[in-house]
Formats: structure tokens, C-alpha cells, sequence
């Protein structure tokens, strides 16, 4: 149930809320029994050299990881916030929304942070102006045309691969248990400057976005310190465009994420990530369906004699997907796959090096006990190839320093979500 302005006093923030047009409390509260288990093998066959058998290599075998947990955000993020409008006159509304993230399982995070949104914004017929932290335009296609949300261990391959990499070179150091805000600029970005289309185009829609990197600039350039990531890392420019009318929603996004920089050496690290998704509701079943390419790439001021610099990194990945309603519950599935590509330079009679890549298949049942409470079950399966090493969650693969190449993860979330 949505709060009034009662439950904000009690918060003591009626001060500020009692000049506000509406304000509302929300949240959603999640939580899950899951489990993780991932796999790593010895490739290397056992070498026996001689005719007595004492081999110069033996074989590792295998190495499991497992953990047991009670977790938060299965279904859908666990979260509180506060949102309010004040209605300006002759079409112009002024709005906030400050989102906090919470770990409600051992709640050692709370409203301490407003990690997931902390926006205010002005709109009217021309669309809206929000300013500050939010989602980046690339995400919502990877979240939005994914059956399981990218939520608990079904969530989909490309945003699994994605958070890793478009990493911050230079990340900003971890406070406790808080989210970072500043390792990367995949599902959210801060400093955000965008623009919204209004909401009555026929079912097209859009926005664009600009991000700040508040990095300091010297003049001269030689003041500048001689350290990594100090320039121009953290910024971000994107958009998304779309159409929704009906049983059918399509969206494209293209994003450009600043990873890092060498002031000195002269160069800059970009992400670019391009992606299309759709879904359509039949009815009886909804299909969901996304592609998606990002490419890690360093731009030179001088490029290097002889090599030309470090080749593109390249991710490239898509999905498959399907909802079907069963009286008060529902079936969710998808497919993912992804592959990397370094585009290294393949020297003659040099033996051909295989893309990593990865595929995972989720199952899962919502079932609604209300509007605002259901249980879910989802279980999840990542196959990883030639040295890819996604995980469905929990504990990271054992490598033992290369002994050991990361094969199969498996994950459950068994769990209740409740809103308000």
C-alpha cells in the first residue's frame, strides 16, 4: 500500500514533504534461499613419458565451489524510496526520486545510500529534464526483454558479462558493504544530465543521456598528475529509442562508457555497446528476445609504430525468452549466450585460439499471492568454453593459477517478494 504524507513524518522528513504535491513511500522487500555451484577441470591429459609409467604431468581433475545462502532481491530488487510532485502550473510538474538499495537478508545496507536512483526533474509537454543517478539507456533493453528482470540466477548472459566488461580501470574504492557507485557505468551512471520524450508520440518513445566524469582538467596540461583513470574515466553519452503500442514493444540503445585513460600516453578507454530488444504478447505467452554487441576499445592520439595498439575487445551476445500465465502464477524461461573476441593477430603456423563464450538456460515459477506478494522458484546453468568464466552468482571458479579452466555453474532461488 502506497504511504502518505503520515508515514514521511514519522520518517521526520514531513518538513520538507509538507510542500510537495504528493509524496510517496515505497519499497519492495525480497528475499531467498539460494545455492551456487561452479566447476572447474584440469584440460591437460596426464603425460607418461616412459615405459614405467611415471607420468611428468598428472591430471588435477576437478575442483567444485559451492555455497549455500540466504539472499536478497531473487525476483525483484529489494529497495526503499521516496518520490514526489509538485504541480507548477500550466502543464509544468517538479519532481524527485531518491531510491535506496537494502540488503534486507543481514541488513548491513539501508537508506544510507540512494545508490539506485537519486534524480530531480522538471516536465511538461516538452517531455522531462532529470538531473543526477540513474539507469543508462543501454541497460533497460538488457533488464526489459529479459523474462527474469536481471534478477537472482536466471539473470540473463549479457548483462552477467557486461558489469565486467565495461569496468572502471581505476574504480572507486568500496565503502563496507555499500554499493559502489563508481566501478562502472553498466546498469546505472551518476552525474547524469537526460532528456525523455513526452508520453502521447503513438507509442514512440526515447531519451538521451550525458554523464560527467568530474574529473579536474590543468593548464597547462603538463600540471596534470601522472596517474591512471584521471582525466576523463567515468563519463558516458547514450540514448534509446522505441515503440510500444499494444502486444509489442522494440527498442534500440546505443551507449559510449569512458572506462579509462593514460593522460601521458595519450590514450582513452572506451565501451561502446549497441543493442535491440523486443517483446511481443500473444496472450497466451509473451516472447522476449534481445541482441546485443559491445565493443572495448582504445582510441590513441598516436598510434603505436609496428602493432597500431592493442585490438578491439569485442562482446557480442543475445537472448531468447518466454512468459506463459498460469491462472495466478507464471512460467518464465530464457536462453542467453555470449562469445569475446580479442581480434588478436593469428602469426603463420600459429595454432588458432578459440573465443570464449558462454550459454546459460533459466527456468523459473512466479506465483502471485497478491498484487504485492508471490513466491518464486528459479533455477539456472551456465556452460562456459575456452576460458570464459561466468557464473550464475556466488563463489568465482578456481583457477589455481591457470591449472584449472572454469566449466559449469548451477544456481536455485527459492524466495518471497513483497511491495508497497
Amino acid at each position: 500500500m502506497k504511504k502518505s504524507l503520515v508515514a514521511l513524518a514519522a520518517l521526520a522528513v514531513a518538513g520538507v514533504a509538507s510542500a510537495q504535491s504528493s509524496v510517496t513511500l515505497f519499497g519492495v522487500v525480497d528475499a531467498s534461499i539460494s545455492g551456487y555451484s561452479s566447476t572447474s577441470r584440469d584440460q591437460n591429459p596426464t603425460v607418461f613419458p616412459n615405459a614405467f609409467g611415471i607420468p611428468t604431468y598428472l591430471n588435477q581433475g576437478s575442483v567444485k565451489v559451492s555455497r549455500r545462502e540466504l539472499a536478497n532481491s531473487g525476483y525483484n530488487s529489494s529497495r526503499l524510496g521516496f518520490r514526489g510532485t509538485e504541480d507548477l502550473g500550466g502543464g509544468l510538474a517538479a519532481s524527485f526520486w531518491l531510491e535506496a538499495p537494502i540488503k534486507n537478508d543481514d541488513g548491513s545496507e539501508g537508506v544510507a545510500t540512494f545508490a539506485r536512483r537519486s534524480t530531480v526533474s522538471l516536465s511538461g509537454g516538452f517531455g522531462e529534464v532529470r538531473l543526477g543517478r540513474d539507469y543508462t539507456p543501454t541497460f533497460w533493453n538488457d533488464t526489459v526483454f529479459d523474462p527474469f528482470g536481471t534478477n537472482g540466477v536466471g539473470t540473463n548472459l549479457i548483462s552477467s558479462a557486461a558489469g565486467s566488461f565495461g569496468a572502471f580501470g581505476s574504480p572507486a574504492a568500496a565503502v563496507g558493504s555499500f554499493t559502489n557507485v563508481g566501478a562502472n557505468n553498466y546498469v546505472r551512471a551518476s552525474n547524469t544530465v537526460g532528456y525523455f520524450l513526452p508520453p502521447n508520440l503513438g507509442g514512440f518513445y526515447g531519451q538521451v543521456q550525458y554523464g560527467f566524469s568530474e574529473k579536474t582538467k590543468y593548464s597547462p596540461g603538463l600540471a596534470t598528475p601522472d596517474v591512471a583513470n584521471n582525466s576523463r574515466q567515468g563519463r558516458y553519452v547514450g540514448g534509446r529509442f522505441g515503440y510500444a503500442n499494444g502486444p509489442l514493444d522494440v527498442a534500440i540503445a546505443y551507449g559510449s562508457s569512458t572506462v579509462g585513460d593514460q593522460f601521458y600516453v595519450g590514450t582513452t578507454t572506451k565501451v561502446n555497446t549497441l543493442n535491440l530488444g523486443a517483446s511481443y504478447d500473444f496472450g497466451p505467452v509473451k516472447l522476449f528476445g534481445e541482441l546485443s554487441r559491445a565493443k572495448n576499445k582504445i582510441d590513441y592520439e598516436v598510434a603505436p609504430l609496428f602493432t597500431g595498439g592493442r585490438p578491439d575487445v569485442d562482446l557480442t551476445g543475445y537472448l531468447l525468452g518466454v512468459t506463459v500465465p498460469v491462472g495466478a502464477g507464471l512460467i518464465r524461461a530464457s536462453y542467453s549466450r555470449v562469445k569475446y573476441d580479442f581480434n588478436e593477430v593469428q602469426l603463420p603456423f600459429e595454432a588458432a585460439v578459440a573465443d570464449p563464450k558462454a550459454s546459460k538456460l533459466a527456468l523459473g515459477y512466479v506465483h502471485n499471492l497478491s498484487k504485492r506478494t508471490a513466491l518464486y522458484a528459479t533455477v539456472a546453468r551456465v556452460s562456459n568454453k575456452n576460458g570464459a568464466a561466468l557464473t550464475v552468482g556466488g563463489p568465482a571458479f578456481v583457477t589455481g593459477g591457470g591449472v584449472f579452466t572454469p566449466r559449469n555453474s548451477t544456481g536455485y532461488d527459492f524466495g518471497i517478494r513483497h511491495a508497497f
